[in-house]
């Protein structure tokens, strides 16, 4: 879930419930400017805990769904198998050596592989 859609199901709560501001306000711990701060769009600008707290006041607990952690350094590693291929893609292309496309996604499946099976120092270097 993004920002821009908790924003929106926040404020959307709010009025389908009908809770003055003033009220979220009380409820949420949060001062009345900051939660017309978060509302207004501008949640950047509060902490978390703020934007939590007037979340759970409004009966909307923010919540976090983890990916599994196979999935998600697989997805890594892939990222990153795909960045390096196409620096190499793009060396050998100016060597007029370029790869076609089936070796190139060969090209990604071992660099993902070897990724995954290397140093996780490695896997999640910039």
């Amino acid at each position: 879930m993004n920002s821009e859609t908790t924003l929106l199901q926040l404020v959307s709560r709010r009025e389908s419930i009908g809770m003055p501001i003033a009220i979220l306000s009380a409820r949420s711990g949060v001062k009345e400017p900051t939660v017309k701060r978060i509302l207004g769009g501008r949640a950047a600008q509060a902490s978390f805990a703020h934007v939590a707290a007037v979340a759970e006041a409004l009966g909307t607990p923010i919540g976090f769904a983890a990916v599994d952690p196979d999935q998600f350094r697989r997805a890594q590693a892939r990222a990153k198998a795909e960045q390096i291929a196409r620096m190499v893609q793009g060396t050998s292309a100016l060597e007029g050596q370029a790869v076609d496309a089936v070796d190139y996604q060969r090209l990604i499946e071992r660099t993902t592989n070897d990724l995954l099976r290397g140093s996780r120092k490695r896997l999640w270097s910039a």
